[in-house]
């Protein structure tokens, strides 16, 4: 995929992100999921580009997969105002996408790791730090809470093992790609928990700050596959 490619990728990605921020606001959510979609199909085709030159070939497709997941998981996260009735349901099916996104990254980075163990221990100590941090500043039903401690263990660990890898192999750009990724990720999933169940009105600000994190996050991550060589 040449650089040109890459870019118009990028632009279009971040310009149907923008858009679709922009029409939630206005509470237009039909278009806001077409608009949310084609953003997301913005980062898979990267990743689609990013298979063709990647090596090893089996964690691209690892990190492929995730990224479709986590294409699946915009799309219901955003369907669940247009069919409010199962508003609930659309929502824990997208947070399942994504955690099932992030279940697949991880496999990706541990087959990529020198340091397991170490990165295990300090992602599994760093989500329980976050996860008490979390639960004792917002209110949530039992289910939300449930699934927050899957959900977010598995994007903290994800996080600690890019981490570790990078600190492991500090020359390989892939790896800082990964890892920034990882990182704007998390920091965009711990926004929209406070924002969503923080007890208060939901703000647009960090809305914008939520969905911003996320995409430069998913798009970082397929980028990474560029420089996995």
């Amino acid at each position: 995929m040449s650089l040109y490619t890459i870019f118009g990728i990028v632009f279009c990605g971040i310009c149907f992100q923008a858009y679709f921020i922009y029409v939630e606001h206005k509470e237009e959510y039909v278009p806001a999921v077409i608009f949310k979609g084609l953003a997301s199909l913005m980062f898979i085709f990267l990743g689609f580009g990013g298979l063709k030159v990647a090596e090893p070939h089996d964690v691209a497709k690892l990190v492929l997969i995730g990224l479709i997941l986590g294409g699946i998981g915009d799309v219901l996260l955003n369907l669940r105002f247009v069919f409010k009735e199962m508003g609930q349901k659309i929502f824990l099916g997208g947070i399942l996408a994504f955690l099932l996104g992030h279940v697949i990254y991880l496999v990706a980075l541990i087959k990529l790791s020198t340091s397991v163990l170490w990165s295990v221990i300090i992602g599994i100590v760093a989500a329980a730090i976050i996860l008490f941090w979390i639960f004792k500043n917002i209110t949530a039903k039992k289910v939300f809470k449930i699934f927050g401690v899957f959900y977010i263990g598995a994007v903290v660990l994800m996080t600690a093992v890019a981490i570790g890898n990078l600190i492991a192999n500090p020359g390989m750009v892939a790896y800082w790609v990964y890892a920034i990724g990882a990182v704007l990720f998390t920091a965009s999933d711990i926004i929209l928990i406070f924002n969503t169940f923080g007890g208060g009105d939901p703000k647009f600000s960090m809305r914008i700050g939520n969905l911003s994190l996320y995409y430069a996050g998913q798009i970082l991550i397929a980028l990474s596959l560029q420089f996995l060589k």
